[in-house]
């Protein structure tokens, strides 16, 4: 799908915050330890998408009861929701300069019930021309995502007829729907609690 960024300079899908960390010292430390084993932009962008997604468990599979939201946490601990992963992946990609951004999907229930928003990630490689959109959520039965530059194969395509939702926006920042969710849960079952169901566009300078 064609994403909207939502700030006009491409420095702002490169910085570090709180949040995406990518100064952080075991950010960096994995970032060159994943760099060494591949050499260029595209194939470090796709172990790293990779390694996100297989070596950090999604706390709905895991069964952890931890809510990490920082990138270098995330990194730490192991684990992590789509909106986590999704950090620990932007900063990873960022920490070797590749810019990327977070988007963000409404999906629901089968039967259209029980609406929630998903995470995922938006990259843009050397000499591309677009952004394209990847899902490091971690796949189990039924879910098989794979890094793309071309088709996507997200983890959750959406069903607009269960009032499911592709937004088009990209953030260099976390949505704060999103990072709210994560900050003020004590715990997984908390976080259920709060995750937001949809989500309003918010203003990034």
């Amino acid at each position: 799908m064609q994403l909207i960024p939502q700030s006009p300079e491409m420095h702002a899908y490169l910085a570090a915050d709180e949040v995406i960390d990518h100064g952080h010292p075991l950010v960096r430390e994995t970032a060159d330890a994943l760099w060494t084993a591949t050499g260029d932009a595209y194939s470090y962008a796709k172990v790293a998408f990779e390694f996100v997604r297989d070596a950090i468990p999604h706390t709905a599979d895991s069964g952890d009861l931890r809510v990490s939201w920082r990138a270098s946490d995330v990194l730490h601990t192991r684990n992590g929701i789509c909106y986590a992963k999704s950090h620990a992946l932007v900063a990873l990609l960022r920490a070797r300069g590749i810019p990327a951004g977070l988007c963000y999907q409404r999906l629901t229930d089968d039967d259209g019930s029980n609406p929630v928003v998903h995470g995922l990630v938006a990259l843009r490689l050397p000499g591309a021309a677009d952004w394209a959109r990847q899902d490091p959520r971690g796949n189990k039965p039924g879910v098989d995502a794979r890094f793309s530059l071309d088709a996507e194969q997200l983890a959750f395509p959406v069903r607009p007829g269960l009032g499911e939702v592709d937004y088009p926006e990209l953030y260099a920042t976390p949505h704060p729907a999103a990072l709210r969710a994560l900050r003020e849960s004590a715990d997984r079952p908390a976080l259920w609690r709060n995750l937001p169901t949809e989500i309003g566009k918010f203003p990034v300078g």
